[in-house]
């Protein structure tokens, strides 16, 4: 019995410090903001063209080609999945979360009309507005059922 829980405690040593039961919220947010300044993500892409905490991707439309196909989104992806690992549920400054920024940066470089567009905050205002819409029509799809069928009842 003994020796089950030697094994037990030393397999919880062998975990990782990443988000651990009793890190305080401050310190785990602390971890993942830290990722934005590792020099062993972020080392090819230009400082301009970085995810910052605040939830910006600031690239010029003329910079998408390069972006898209270079270290930059390469290292973006490292930045999101460090963060992740400390904390899933990161939210950034700008009220986006980590699928948020992916969704942006996939529009960006996808070969569609948004391409060229990573503008979170627009995504995240289109995104919120295409599900106001959908709503919207659900409950009037579902209300003109429900007052159709009311003459049966």
């Amino acid at each position: 019995m003994s020796i089950f829980w030697f094994h037990l405690c030393k397999a919880d040593e062998d975990l990782p410090e990443t988000g651990s039961f009793g890190d305080d919220p401050a310190q785990i947010v602390a971890k993942a903001l830290l990722c934005f300044n590792d020099k062993y993500i972020y080392s090819s892409c230009e400082e301009s063209s970085r995810l910052s905490a605040s939830g910006n991707l600031d690239v010029p439309p003329e910079y998408t080609d390069e972006y898209c196909s270079g270290p930059c989104l390469s290292e973006t992806h490292l930045v999101l999945n460090c963060i992740e690992n400390i904390m899933k549920n990161f939210v950034f400054y700008n009220k986006a979360t980590i699928h948020d920024i992916r969704d942006t940066i996939k529009a960006g470089c996808s070969y569609g009309p948004e391409r060229g567009n990573f503008d979170v905050e627009e995504h995240l205002e289109a995104e919120e507005s295409g599900s106001n819409k959908a709503t919207t029509s659900i409950f009037f799809g579902v209300g003109s059922i429900i007052i159709g069928l009311t003459p049966f009842l």
